[in-house]
């Protein structure tokens, strides 16, 4: 592997003497469309303003994607380019390098969306989006070309699994009962959590945040009906109001909880993401309809 790991380090060299102010900054907005803070915000934006069913499909392939993303990276087990050359280095980066997380998440997540409304514009975004996110992490000498090569591939084979099974799973779950849901929403997290066989640190943000939302999908589809559209100003105060929710939750109960090493931050680092997953699929969509944020309103069942 070292004469391709030196490939790479050559060809990341070659690209990084255009580099400059301007172009490392684009890159690096680029590049933030595969970190975790840039999922908090669009998630619930397709949950809150665009097509709750779809942000319920969206959530659910993104996190199994990042699942087998990190269960493939602590497998494998490939340095980062900066650990072998670090002069290539111009944004952090922990973890294993291969497959780059960011271009599979990007193949995933615009591709679900791509193929949730099946427009051609959406299908073009999504191949542009994948390509600049995973050149981004080459740029910025996180990752090698064969790990970027290696997500897209990974990513692409996901989502065609995703589109060829994805309805059929989805038709069995809502065939079964409440209870049964409640079971799977709470059971399949809790199972992938404890069977990992690797530090959980790599995976416990994205399952905990699975079960909270599957629990609130399972309790909010049996006590009402919310509608993700209406008019322009509806779906931003909708939005801005349900970003202080997770706000609260997601950087609040940070502050309050325990620091990494101390007792219970485990635990409680699963209870705050499993909050969020919840208030996304939950809590904010059953405000809005109370605070009439919502074009429908809640029914009875």
């Amino acid at each position: 592997m070292e004469a391709v790991w030196q490939w790479g380090i050559d060809l990341i060299h070659s690209i990084q003497m255009v580099q400059g102010p301007a172009l490392t900054g684009f890159f690096t907005a680029i590049t933030f469309t595969g970190d975790e803070e840039f999922f908090l915000l669009l998630i619930p934006l397709i949950f809150w303003c665009v097509d709750y069913t779809v942000g319920v499909r969206l959530s659910f392939a993104f996190i199994f994607s990042v699942f087998i993303n990190s269960g493939l990276k602590d497998i494998i087990g490939h340095p980062r380019p900066f650990e072998l050359d670090p002069t290539v280095k111009l944004r952090e980066a922990s973890g294993y390098g291969l497959p780059s997380g960011h271009s599979q998440s990007s193949v995933v997540v615009w591709g679900t969306i791509a193929y949730q409304f099946r427009e051609r514009w959406m299908w073009i975004g999504a191949v542009v989006m994948a390509v600049l996110v995973g050149f981004s992490r080459i740029y910025l000498g996180v990752h090698f070309p064969t790990d970027v090569f290696a997500g897209w591939t990974v990513g692409i084979l996901f989502l065609a699994a995703y589109v060829a099974l994805g309805p059929r799973v989805e038709a069995w779950i809502q065939g079964n009962s409440m209870a049964v849901q409640l079971a799977l929403a709470v059971a399949v997290p809790l199972v992938l959590l404890l069977i990992y066989p690797f530090d959980i640190d790599s995976v416990d943000t994205a399952l905990s945040a699975l079960l909270g939302m599957g629990v609130g999908i399972v309790l909010f589809k049996r006590m009402a009906t919310f509608d993700a559209g209406g008019p322009l100003w509806q779906r931003i105060v909708r939005f801005l109001v349900g970003a202080v929710g997770i706000a609260i939750l997601y950087v609040g109960l940070k502050v309050v909880f325990p620091d990494e090493g101390e007792p219970l931050y485990v635990f409680l680092r699963i209870v705050r993401y499993a909050l969020v997953g919840a208030w996304i699929s939950l809590g904010g969509p059953w405000l809005f309809i109370r605070l009439k944020l919502s074009p429908q309103h809640a029914v009875e069942q």
